[in-house]
């Protein structure tokens, strides 16, 4: 493990494999909060934090606790619970720090929970067998490379209403067009690692 993978990890996991744009993880909130930016940015310092530290703590307890019991099966249900924990916490401390955000934010704050990008980390950072090292770099990695999607998104879409569609283009259609359009600008990335 040397700096330079590290950094193939971060920048792999921002841009080359967007968990949004190329693996199509994480859709839910991608477009139900994306119509504000204040929305976005919320959501998305919510899911970074609950990413980064669900898959820390999804690896600590495969690695020292259902490994060396032979329990490995039971990962996805333990990682399910480790998961929902961490969003309850989440929700009630933006509960009570920033009530104009828990409104804003709305049904898809608790939505993390069954958000898949959350649940593929963790698995992910498993599958994959990185070192600690190499899963919180992945753990991190992926969070912001949603969070620039999101925000990236949510100003596009914000302009957009401001904008003159076509009325059967409005809504959804034109954001749907929009995404795959930043889909195509973010695979240009893959030819860099």
């Amino acid at each position: 493990m040397t700096l330079a993978s590290l950094f193939t990890l971060f920048f792999s996991g921002v841009l080359i494999n967007n968990i949004i744009l190329a693996r199509f993880i994480g859709m839910c909130p991608f477009m139900g909060v994306s119509t504000k930016l204040s929305s976005a940015v919320g959501m998305a310092a919510a899911v970074v934090f609950v990413i980064f530290g669900a898959s820390i703590l999804s690896w600590v307890l495969y690695y020292n606790v259902l490994d060396p019991l032979g329990i490995g099966y039971m990962k996805l249900i333990c990682f399910i619970l480790l998961i929902a924990s961490f969003v309850q916490f989440v929700e009630m401390f933006i509960k009570k720090k920033s009530p104009a955000l828990y409104k804003a934010l709305g049904i898809y704050l608790p939505l993390i929970t069954t958000n898949c990008a959350v649940l593929f980390v963790a698995l992910d950072n498993i599958s994959q067998g990185y070192n600690f090292v190499e899963t919180c770099v992945n753990s991190i990695a992926v969070p912001i490379g949603f969070m620039l999607v999101l925000v990236l998104f949510a100003t596009i879409r914000e302009r957009l209403d401001g904008s003159d569609v076509p009325k059967v283009f409005q809504g959804n259609p034109i954001a749907f067009v929009v995404a795959a359009i930043l889909a195509i600008a973010f695979s240009a990335f893959a030819g860099i690692v």
